[in-house]
């Protein structure tokens, strides 16, 4: 399997981050209004994606820091999976579980975007 040049894989991790955010709120507001709602008809617990929303632009932009402190943001959806994986019934557990899946993969998308981007690039082929 050829090697990835370093743009071809921060184009890659960014596009895995955003979408695993994405990813997040989709799953959280379909998760609380209408699949397994804390109470009929949709709770207040669907605004727990509001966090989730404010990176979007700084990952679209690729910058640095946005990608850094989402990586410990992410931490707090991961503990809720595993909490409500483990203590609530099905459906909710299969959501948790879901839940707790997407948070490891924004995190590893915003790790490898950060250690590609701090890497200095491989020297040029043609340089003298």
């Amino acid at each position: 399997m050829p090697k990835m040049d370093r743009e071809t894989s921060i184009d890659a991790s960014r596009a895995l981050a955003v979408g695993s955010v994405l990813a997040l709120v989709a799953l959280g507001l379909a998760w609380e209004l209408w699949w397994a709602p804390l109470r009929p008809g949709g709770s207040m617990l669907a605004l727990k994606v509001l966090p989730l929303t404010l990176p979007l632009a700084g990952l679209l932009k690729r910058r640095l820091y946005t990608y850094r402190w989402t990586s410990l943001l992410v931490w707090l959806y991961f503990a809720e999976g595993v909490v409500r994986a483990t203590t609530e019934p099905s459906p909710v557990r299969w959501l948790a579980l879901v839940e707790a899946l997407l948070s490891l993969l924004l995190f590893a998308a915003c790790a490898w975007h950060v250690r590609t981007r701090l890497r200095p690039p491989a020297p040029s082929a043609f340089a003298s």
